[in-house]
């Protein structure tokens, strides 16, 4: 008989033993001492309410110090061109592995920024048309709005034998650019009767033109140029005079003994003004652009950017300006019907590409969408495009409430999205708040128990199962389902809006109620923005809130962004007999060591710059003399280091009262923001923080109707209730409010529901239901009644 010899299973590899992301005594932002240990390869959500330390975690702590240790493997050369950043603060971080960050940062919106261009799908679509276009035209940069056409001819000496030779050279360079409008697409013609008054000299303050004020440089370039007399009537130049005024190209001359470029006032404010990003301006010079010009599509390339030359070069009778204004799904289909063999790889990616777009269902957007007007989770889904094809694994991906701006249809295609990166063997991290998301968790990290300094430390670690037993506020509500409303308020008039058709929309017809709670749904691109925001500007009586960001240095604050500093300035200076202007840190009260930021900034090239605080002040950000100034017992430094509920109570009665910081103080306490301190920097507010500040900011406003856009944006679950109390409020209080939204608690609690689709592009763009929650949920005619039916139980 043979015994079978018993063998031992092998001892597993040691290089196995690292299946762990280690962080120990983390403490960024509001993080008190966190430890956490996050299993590789599985899909962890971090949850929590807004400000409770999320993303002070993941990406101020875990993703932060995965790239900062990436850049530190490139030469210092190169490490001088990349972003610095400082190791976060935290005792340990062990396992750590290549972070690849997807967040909701808004692509930069460069008028020459487009969806195809960001996405480099342009660059594969130039190279298509380059070589299977007919007529041929030229190489790929033929067919680039960025590139223009140019020629030029000369002499070129070089070295040749130990002889220096001479040789005339011509070159040409072949671009796409339409030279009407320089690749913008929208030609501007500018109403002069905006920038100067022609009845009036220069020397008499003619120029309307911000910045051009008289005794400032760009005012003396014209005045003191010699080129025509300052004290004459613009009306009264010459024709020479007047070509010189506002015409002339770019030429040297010395003014008041300084070599200056004098160039005519147009192409000047061309280049200095309407260059730049519209959005990017400051208040009152986007004013002044909103008033003196005028923005019309280009009349010889119709708005396609493009050239004549490079719209005639054609595949199949298709040019690359019909296939970038196709919807991606249709461009996708072109694609797929093209059989070439000698460009096969190109063909390949480009599919893979534009199929990515339809399966993270952005297939209804066009190339030739500018890039800077895609909401935040448009961008966030855009960034992803590249990552969906990629071939790497064990790298760490990091998303920032990848859901926002979806529709619940579409929330089940972003789970499979994100379920199909971890499977690839890869570290899937997600900040969320939406119940769907949360289901699919291995791994959930909840932070809390509430908001800021309430913050930052971890309530619950474990399974999605185990997080609904644990009692902590995000277990308590992760169930919670709004009931549909029992009776609901009848309008007080209509809103008519008749032939609604920007971008997708078609001749919509709708009336909107008045005086009650609508919200406006509809799966992603089915036109709910374009319908709400294109055919109710915000201007006389309607106050509208969009989702754009808030814009804000490390030296802004909730005070200085909702305007509470002034009341509180001038309350300062009353009771002190004092200027108001001493107590700004950004003014004549600021520390003369560290300008009033509090911290001196040393900046040591490609490594990460160190902030101390400063010395003189003690990160005060005043000087001594105005902190010896008090109101109430407090001085003003004291004053910006109170929470908002404490500064409630504090400019609500005795010596330090003042009505006017109250009401915005509890405007700020209304939208749930009592927790943040006064001076807390915009900088590091979070997402849901920002969306909330900007609602409050706007609730000042006078008007008869707000419009909402997806308020409940990085809200958690406990917020929303909150958020819909606020809602109600206006409501009663007689304002009539529309809110485009997809959160399914918001849709119940609406009086009136319009819902738009039935899909998105030119799928979408209809209405396909209008009337109250109960009759959506009973007819179930639309993705948007089967989802809160299911939501309500009903």
């Amino acid at each position: 008989m043979s015994t079978a010899r018993r063998t031992d299973p092998p001892a597993p590899h040691v290089a196995d033993s690292h299946d762990l992301i280690r962080v120990r005594g983390a403490r960024e932002h509001n993080l008190k001492d966190v430890s956490v240990a996050l299993p590789k390869r599985r899909l962890t959500v971090f949850t929590g309410v807004s400000g409770s330390g999320k993303s002070s975690l993941v990406f101020g702590t875990i993703a932060a110090e995965s790239q900062r240790m990436i850049n530190e493997t490139y030469s210092a050369f190169v490490q001088g061109f990349m972003p610095t950043l400082a190791r976060p603060d935290v005792d340990v971080l062990d396992g750590l592995t290549t972070a690849i960050i997807v967040d909701q940062e808004r692509i930069g919106a460069n008028s020459r920024s487009t969806v195809g261009t960001v996405t480099d799908v342009n660059a594969m679509l130039r190279i298509l048309f380059s070589r299977l276009g007919q007529p041929h035209i030229g190489s790929p940069k033929a067919f680039s709005f960025n590139v223009p056409s140019v020629s030029g001819a000369g002499a070129v000496t070089f070295e040749r034998g130990g002889k220096t030779v001479k040789e005339r050279r011509e070159f040409s360079v072949t671009g796409g650019m339409c030279p009407r409008c320089e690749g913008m697409g929208t030609a501007s013609d500018i109403d002069l009767t905006q920038l100067f008054d022609d009845t009036k000299a220069l020397n008499e303050g003619a120029l309307a033109i911000p910045g051009y004020k008289a005794g400032g440089w760009n005012h003396r370039l014209y005045s003191e140029s010699g080129l025509f007399d300052p004290d004459k009537p613009i009306r009264d130049f010459t024709e020479r005079e007047r070509h010189d005024f506002l015409h002339r190209e770019p030429v040297r001359m010395k003014i008041a003994g300084i070599n200056m470029t004098y160039e005519g006032l147009i192409p000047r404010i061309q280049k200095s003004m309407l260059s730049k990003d519209r959005e990017a301006m400051q208040p009152h010079v986007r004013e002044f652009v909103d008033r003196a010009v005028t923005f019309t599509t280009c009349p010889d390339c119709a708005g396609t950017r493009l050239n004549e030359a490079a719209r005639s070069s054609k595949i199949d009778g298709i040019s690359i300006a019909d296939a970038c204004a196709m919807q991606i799904s249709d461009l996708a289909a072109w694609v797929r019907g093209l059989d070439e063999a000698s460009v096969a790889p190109l063909l390949d990616a480009l599919r893979q590409t534009l199929d990515s777009f339809v399966e993270i269902g952005l297939g209804y957007l066009s190339l030739d969408r500018p890039s800077g007007t895609l909401s935040g989770g448009e961008a966030q889904r855009t960034k992803m495009i590249r990552h969906l094809g990629s071939s790497l694994t064990d790298v760490t991906y990091v998303f920032d409430e990848p859901t926002i701006g979806l529709h619940p249809h579409d929330i089940q295609r972003m789970n499979g999205l994100l379920l199909r990166l971890r499977d690839k063997g890869n570290t899937v991290l997600v900040v969320e708040h939406k119940p769907e998301v949360i289901a699919i968790a291995d791994h959930v990290v909840d932070l809390g128990p509430g908001a800021g300094t309430a913050g930052g430390t971890v309530c619950f670690e474990g399974t999605v199962a185990g997080l609904r037993g644990s009692g902590t506020i995000t277990g308590r509500h992760l169930d919670d389902r709004a009931a549909l409303k029992k009776t609901v308020r009848e309008p007080t008039g209509t809103l008519p809006i008749r032939g609604a058709s920007a971008h997708n929309l078609r001749d919509v017809d709708v009336d909107v109620p008045l005086g009650v709670l609508v919200v406006v749904t509809g799966v992603a691109g089915s036109g709910k923005s374009s319908l709400v925001h294109g055919s109710i500007p915000a201007g006389a009586g309607v106050v509208s809130i969009d989702q754009g960001a808030i814009r804000g240095s490390r030296r802004s604050n909730p005070a200085t962004y909702t305007g509470l500093l002034d009341p509180v300035r001038k309350a300062f200076a009353k009771a002190n007999g004092v200027k108001p202007g001493l107590f700004s840190a950004n003014s004549e009260g600021a520390c003369p060591s560290c300008n009033g930021a509090g911290v001196v900034y040393t900046d040591l090239a490609m490594m990460a710059g160190v902030a101390t605080v400063c010395e003189e002040c003690e990160g005060k950000r005043f000087e001594a003399s105005v902190l010896e100034y008090r109101l109430g017992g407090r001085d003003i430094s004291e004053v910006l280091a109170m929470p908002v509920s404490e500064a409630e109570e504090f400019f609500g009665t005795g010596e330090a009262r003042t009505p006017a910081a109250h009401r915005i103080l509890r405007r700020l306490s209304d939208v749930g923001l009592g927790y943040l301190t006064l001076g807390q920097p915009l900088t590091t507010l979070s997402g849901g923080e920002r969306q909330r500040l900007k609602l409050a900011t706007h609730m000042g406003d006078k008007g008869g109707v707000y419009v909402l856009d997806e308020p409940t944006a990085g809200l958690h679950l406990a917020d929303v209730e909150q958020l819909l109390g606020l809602l109600d409020r206006l409501v009663d209080s007689g304002t009539s409010v529309i809110v485009v939204e997809h959160h399914q608690a918001v849709m119940a609690h609406a009086d009136w529901i319009i819902d738009l689709g039935p899909g998105a592009g030119h799928d979408g763009g209809r209405v396909v239901f209008e009337g109250t929650p109960a009759d959506l949920v009973a007819a179930r005619s639309t993705l948007t009644g089967e989802h809160l039916a299911a939501y309500v139980g009903g």
